[in-house]
Formats: C-alpha cells, structure tokens, sequence
C-alpha cells in the first residue's frame, strides 16, 4: 500500500484535516482505517499518537508501519470516501512542548557533558530522559537554568530533510541507525537531532520546562521533566499543598521547610517517649502474670514493634512456661509470637493456626502467625488444650 501522507510534518499546527478512505479493516470491536493523507502523529519515538475524531467517530489509537498509517475506530468508513479529521490540540500541543523542551535538555547534556539520550518516554504525567552519565544536582541546577534561558531566547525550531550528501556533513543526535530520509529538527546553537514527532515553531511557546527529579538509571540517570501547561499545572497543585501546610503550621509558606523539619523532629521525639512509656506498661503488665503452664500476654500497648521485645521478655520471667505475646485487638486480629517451655512451638503454632484459620510459620523455638480470633477464644484454647 502507498505511504500515507503525513500532515503533521509539514504543518504541526494543523488541527482540521480532509483524507480519502484507502482501506478498512475489522479488528475485534474496532476498525482499521488507512487514510490517504492524515494529520495523526503515531505512537512513534517514546510518544502517544495524537487523539481526536475522523469521520465523527473518536480515535482509539494510531500506528505507522512501513511508512502507512493506521487509525482504529468504533465505526467503518467506506473506502474510496472523504472524511474529515479532528486533532486534539490540548493534547497536539502539550506534547510539542514537552518534546521540544527534551530536544533543548537533551542538546544541552550533550554539549556540557557529553552523554546520550538513550531513552525517552513522554507520558501522561511526566516526560522521562535516561542519559549514559551521572548528573547531580548542581548540574540539573544548571542544566534547568540554561535550558528556561533557550526557552526566553524564542530561537526558531526548524524542520528539514536534507539531502544525502549534506546529511554527511552534518553532525545531529540519533538513539538508532537511520535509512532513507531522515527528519532534522534543530534549534541553532543549542540541538540537532533526527526526529518524526511535531515541534513547537519557536522556543518561546514552551512558556517554561522544570527538571522534577531524578534518579541512577543503568549506570547513568533518568531526569523527570515537564515543560508548559504540565509545568504550570504542577506548579499549581505543589502551591497548593505549601499554602495547605503552612496554614496549618501557622508558618509563611517560605517557612514550610524549616517549620515542618521541627515538627519532624518533635514528632520523633514523642514516639521514642510513647514507645518508652509503652515499654514500662508492658513490664509492668508482665509483673502482674503468675506463673502457668501456658503464659498469654494480651496487652493494648503491644505493637508489631514491640510484640517481640515483650516475648522475650515473657521467656525471661517464664522460662518453664510456654509464652505467647499478642499484638492487635478483637476488631482486626492478634499478631502473635508464642515458644519457650521446652515445647515445640511450631507444632503449636500449627495447631493453633488450624483451629482459627490463621496463617504463620516458624521453627521449634520460635513461631509467628495471624489469628483472625477474639482474645477469649484464644485464651479458652490454650487454657483447655495445651496440658504436658
């Protein structure tokens, strides 16, 4: 079949469009349609297609292979009948901003520090570069100074096809070997790369790009980005969260940070206090046990984080008793720990586990499980069942 024209690299500001149907094809609960023309950009490079509506009907995804383009929809067209298309520009838009702004970081990274892009997602949230060397903060610092600074320049993006002879000469990023023509964007001084996806016409409608964070990716680092309206949008919803925090720390919300490490630290500072008090109650309510065959510690003040400091304690004060220390309450079920007597705890524990469907696992000393039971039921077993 014939390459399908794409309208998208010779006006990235298209939004309306007329095609001819050249086939349609069932597929499952869609259809194929393969236009003679269209302004769909395809899932290509890292980045969605383009979404909008041909011939009424809502566009489900769009594919290119051998240079022909596919669009899927509910409904089919006829072939060798005109349609027209709709491009989402919302999306069209924001998606040549946040590509753009990549080709800016990525030509920058290269230039400064010599590595590759050799990878790129632009997604629904953020857009993702994997570089082949490590950055640190300074340097994304710089690296976000620099590239808002291309962005306020306004510089021209342009898109070219040049031929074979002048390709040779002339230096541009790519992430694969290329055949046949090849698309350069470049935005002088600062990138050239050979890339399919529509672009912005001037550095300036990329309004601002913003390096959220980062992370070591395969021996190099992966950057978050979001570039104009995204940018925008979380900057809203993180002004937001500063204006929600410092009203409720009665702080400025320059103050945040300092205000909410204080509050970190005192809140640090309780927990060791609780969890010390907690402790004492715990000896105490140990103190109070006599001694039995079986010694079972219910006690409110017991967590996932004490319950085995409680146990071993238990074993001290009973070393000839079986000891068992339940964390929890009636409502949400015991953490348990139960062994010590010279008894084998596992054989125990599984015996338990069976008579109140809970899940564990352990060794002759030590067994830990869940019983989804009430303190009662679990202290009339072990009073009723365990005897030497």
């Amino acid at each position: 079949m014939k390459a399908t024209r794409r309208l998208f690299d010779e006006d990235s500001r298209l939004t309306a469009f007329s095609a001819v149907v050249q086939s349609c094809e069932a597929d499952g609960a869609l259809y194929r349609i393969v236009l003679d023309q269209t302004a769909f950009f395809p899932e290509e490079g890292g980045q969605s297609c383009d979404r909008g509506m041909l011939g009424g009907e809502i566009v489900d995804h769009v594919l290119e292979e051998a240079g022909v383009i596919t669009h899927w929809i509910d409904k089919p067209l006829a072939p060798g009948t005109e349609v027209t298309g709709e491009i989402d520009w919302e999306k069209r838009f924001s998606d040549m901003q946040q590509h753009t702004g990549e080709h800016i970081v990525s030509g920058l990274v290269n230039s400064l520090y010599g590595y590759d892009n050799v990878g790129f997602h632009l997604g629904s949230e953020f857009v993702t570069m994997d570089y082949n060397g490590p950055l640190n903060s300074a340097q994304l610092r710089e690296l976000e100074e620099r590239a808002n600074r291309v962005v306020w320049a306004n510089l021209p993006v342009s898109v070219t096809w040049p031929e074979a002879q002048v390709l040779e000469t002339l230096s541009y990023r790519s992430k694969k070997e290329l055949e046949g023509d090849i698309r350069i964007v470049e935005i002088p001084g600062v990138d050239r790369c050979a890339c399919c996806a529509p672009h912005v016409l001037r550095t300036g409608e990329i309004g601002v790009i913003k390096l959220v964070s980062s992370e070591s990716y395969k021996g190099g680092v992966r950057v978050y980005m979001l570039c104009g309206g995204r940018a925008l949008a979380d900057y809203h919803k993180k002004q937001e969260s500063a204006a929600g925090i410092s009203a409720l720390l009665s702080v400025k919300p320059d103050e945040v940070f300092p205000a909410a490490r204080k509050q970190k630290e005192e809140c640090e500072s309780l927990r060791f206090e609780v969890n010390r008090l907690k402790m004492e109650l715990i000896h105490f309510g140990i103190a109070q046990l006599s001694e039995e065959e079986c010694v079972c510690l219910f006690d409110p003040n017991l967590d996932r984080g004490n319950n085995r400091r409680a146990w071993n304690l238990l074993c001290e004060r009973f070393p000839d008793s079986l000891c068992a220390a339940f964390a929890g309450n009636d409502e949400s079920g015991y953490q348990f720990i139960l062994g010590g007597g010279g008894r084998d705890a596992r054989e125990i524990g599984k015996a338990l586990l069976s008579a109140f469907s809970g899940k564990g696992g352990g060794s002759a000393q030590m067994f830990q499980g869940q019983l989804p039971e009430k303190q009662k039921e679990i202290e009339k077993y072990f009073k009723n069942r365990l005897t030497k």
